[in-house]
């Protein structure tokens, strides 16, 4: 009779909690000082495993049944919220995080919960927070996000001083650089020596190293989403700097207190200046600098409403007197609206505009030419997110995005004639989940179906024979669908907590890419070449498996973890020997071979996040080789962006509330080369002769930088600051580019030239709030 009754109470109690009520709390998290929306603010309720993060527009929502609660928020540098609410109906919450004052804590990769590393399921992200890292050292002074990026963990720089990157063996043009949801294609200034991203406009910067969400795609290996400051909105304030070769200024504030906001930043480089002190004519003549604009403006309407609207302009000038000139740069336009449905539906619509162009002017003895080429985008994003209950948070949506390509033809003209561009629809749907499986496991899944089409009307296509030459060519009617491609994208993550300080990992995804670069160079140039899929080139894809084990230490003050992934890759091209892509008017598609990819590695990282030493350490051991038919006896090479070691450590260290020393030390092995083996004499003339495709390696590349900032004097409403460093701090002679030569004493030998770039750099900048 007792087992009856106790049976019938548990049965009671199952029955009443189906029947209760479940209600929603829903609402959004900023700096109650800046009105800033706070992306991946932790959200939870006291005392239960339940809770969220804050999108990347700062929303949350969590399902409970009717009861009482605490809410607690957090964020990295932000005082702990916590507000008690008596859960009798849907509540909107609008909380407001206080920055913590004086607090020696610093966190150097992470925006995100103390435990996040261990509990979330996607595996491969890396968060950075742009203002926790302006006291490391950097070439010339100028803070970098870029620069950064690639002291993580199976991020490897492409080449010396240069703001390009590979990711787990992946190319430079397989990384998606997102500024405000618009794609950047060229992401560098000074011939890759800085970025476009100007540290004052940036809030933060997240990197997803080929797991991304199934709302990216486009790109095999990795995606970079950087986002804009979106301005104060409680006051006026002003920053910026001064150092040896650029100046930047920020302004900011409200339009409507608590309703709308503005920034604009702007950043020009003058070393143009210090060509104009020389004596010398020809270099007085030169021109050499950059120059950068962001600006953004925001808008609440309704409660339910906002709007956003940025952009970014940038152009570099790079010019020898009459003789050579080139100028580049990229702009970018976002359009977006907010709107909440209800508190489990938020929507994100964008229609966004990229483009970049690039010049060339020639003007010599017997030469007068020029080349121009350009990429250019418009895009419709429609997002929803949707939070069903608390452990399932749909994410879905669409984007369509066309593409207008100009290859780059040399002419005499000053003008490229439309009938060289190329035509093409970019679309996508999508839809993902977020699922909390038990109390241990969560797990995200998605797919994405992504489809492609190729255009008539100005394009050309052609029909190759066996040895790759054209044989016939054709053209279509404007609008005309030539050819069609469908791929279809799955993505999986799980992680499985073993305690409350460790996890093991899983992840598998398909990525397809079909725009492509092309270049005669290593690293990234202003002049590579963007060619879009077509009926010779087809869609490069990607299948990436990865595993990983996570474990927090002393309370999560450190985070440790150990990725390993292996990447297949499948329509990779490389070029046939001997192949001229960027000083000829021929298409393109003769010069390349296509085949087969693999990247594989283990990544090991370990990072400090508290105290007043904080920083990381990283070491990824991998290999990236190509089999391409037609190329090195169809065997297996590697490919230019393998390396074998890469290590990273970097530290900071908080001497007194003014004085903060950092340093950086890098070193990782050369890349991959194609060397000459020996030389043979036709009609007198020395022939290189070359045997294996990049069997050989450049040295090793290391190297120490140094910093210090202080803090200066604070005025009433002005804090300034000085900072100074050290790039290459031991004056290693990296090698930048290696010729050969025969020996001007012994013909029979040849000669290898090392030309190395930086060596002992040191800067000073001079920094202001206001």
């Amino acid at each position: 009779m007792n087992k009856l009754l106790i049976v019938g109470m548990l049965l009671f109690a199952s029955l009443s909690s189906i029947g209760q009520k479940i209600y929603t709390i829903s609402g959004t998290v900023t700096d109650k000082a800046t009105g800033e929306s706070l992306i991946g603010a932790t959200v939870g309720i006291e005392g239960t495993d339940k809770g969220t993060v804050t999108n990347e527009y700062g929303f949350f929502s969590i399902s409970l049944p009717a009861a009482s609660y605490t809410i607690n928020a957090s964020y990295i540098g932000y005082a702990r919220y916590a507000e008690k609410v008596v859960l009798d109906k849907d509540y909107k919450l609008k909380i407001m995080l206080a920055t913590e004052g004086n607090n020696l804590q610093e966190v150097l990769i992470s925006e995100k919960a103390k435990n996040e590393a261990v509990t979330s399921a996607q595996m491969g992200k890396e968060n950075l927070n742009v203002k926790q890292l302006a006291s490391l050292p950097v070439l010339f002074g100028e803070k970098d996000v870029m620069k950064i990026v690639q002291l993580l963990p199976g991020v490897k720089a492409a080449g010396e001083g240069g703001t390009g990157f590979y990711v787990r063996g992946g190319g430079a043009d397989q990384n998606l650089v997102l500024l405000d949801e618009a794609i950047v294609y060229n992401p560098s200034h000074l011939l890759s020596f800085f970025s476009v991203f100007n540290s004052d406009a940036i809030k933060s910067l997240t990197l997803y190293k080929g797991n991304e969400p199934a709302q990216y795609g486009g790109r095999l290996s990795s995606v970079m989403d950087v986002k804009m400051n979106d301005g104060n909105d409680q006051s006026y304030h002003a920053s910026g700097g001064i150092g040896l070769i650029a100046a930047r200024l920020n302004v900011e504030g409200p339009i409507v207190k608590s309703k709308g906001s503005f920034l604009v930043s702007a950043r020009r480089t003058y070393a143009d200046a210090f060509l104009g002190l020389s004596g010398d004519s020809t270099v007085r003549n030169n021109r050499l600098y950059f120059y950068d604009l962001n600006a953004k403006l925001n808008y609440k309407i309704t409660d339910r409403d906002r709007i956003y609207l940025s952009g970014y302009y940038g152009k570099d000038i790079l010019s020898f007197g009459d003789v050579l000139s080139i100028d580049w740069g990229n702009a970018t336009a976002t359009l977006r609206w907010n709107h909440i449905f209800s508190s489990k539906l938020f929507s994100n619509t964008s229609l966004i505009y990229s483009d970049y162009r690039y010049k060339v002017k020639v003007n010599t003895a017997g030469v007068n030419g020029n080349m121009l080429s350009s990429i250019q985008d418009w895009n419709f994003k429609q997002g929803f997110d949707y939070y069903m209950d608390t452990n399932n948070s749909w994410h879905f949506g669409f984007n369509a995005i066309h593409h207008s390509i100009a290859p780059g033809i040399i002419s005499a003209s000053p003008a490229v004639s439309d009938s060289a561009n190329s035509k093409t629809w970019e679309n996508a749907i999508y839809i993902s989940d977020s699922w909390k499986a038990s109390p241990r496991l969560n797990i995200d899944i998605g797919a994405r179906l992504s489809a492609f089409l190729v255009l008539g009307g100005n394009s050309k296509f052609y029909t190759l024979d066996d040895s790759r030459q054209i044989v016939d060519t054709l053209q279509y009617s404007s609008g005309h669908v030539y050819k069609t491609y469908l791929n279809f994208e799955p993505r999986i993550s799980a992680s499985y907590q073993l305690g409350n300080a460790s996890s093991v990992k899983a992840a598998y995804a398909r990525n397809a890419q079909y725009l492509h670069l092309y270049s005669n160079f290593i690293t990234s140039n202003p002049i590579d070449k963007w060619v879009a899929t077509n009926n010779i080139i087809k869609p490069t894809v990607a299948d990436q498996v990865s595993l990983g084990f996570f474990r927090n230490l002393s309370e999560n003050a450190y985070e440790s973890s150990i990725e390993t992934y292996f990447k297949a890759m499948h329509n990779v091209a490389d070029y046939k020997d001997n192949a001229q892509i960027l000083n000829s008017n021929e298409p393109i598609e003769p010069q390349l071979l296509f085949g087969q990819g693999r990247a594989y590695g283990i990544e090991f990282s370990l990072k400090k996040n508290e105290g007043r030493l904080t920083g990381w350490l990283s070491y990824t051991l991998s290999r990236t080789e190509l089999r391409i038919n037609g190329v090195n006896n169809n065997s297996w090479y590697p490919a230019t962006q393998d390396r074998t070691h890469d290590l990273a450590i970097v530290g900071m260290y908080k001497l007194s509330k003014k004085w903060m020393v950092s340093a950086d030390f890098v070193y990782y092995t050369g890349n991959a080369a194609t060397f000459p083996s020996g030389k043979y004499e036709i009609d007198d003339q020395a022939i290189p002769y070359y045997t294996g495709r990049n069997e050989y390696r450049r040295p090793a590349y290391h190297r120490l930088d140094v910093g210090a900032t202080v803090k200066l004097k604070e005025r009433k409403h002005f804090s300034p600051e000085l900072s100074i460093s050290i790039y290459n701090a031991y004056g290693r002679q990296n090698p930048y580019i290696i010729n050969f030569q025969t020996d001007p004493d012994n013909p029979a030998k040849t000669q290898a030239l090392q030309t190395s770039l930086f060596r002992w750099v040191p800067s000073v900048s001079y920094n202001f709030k206001f």
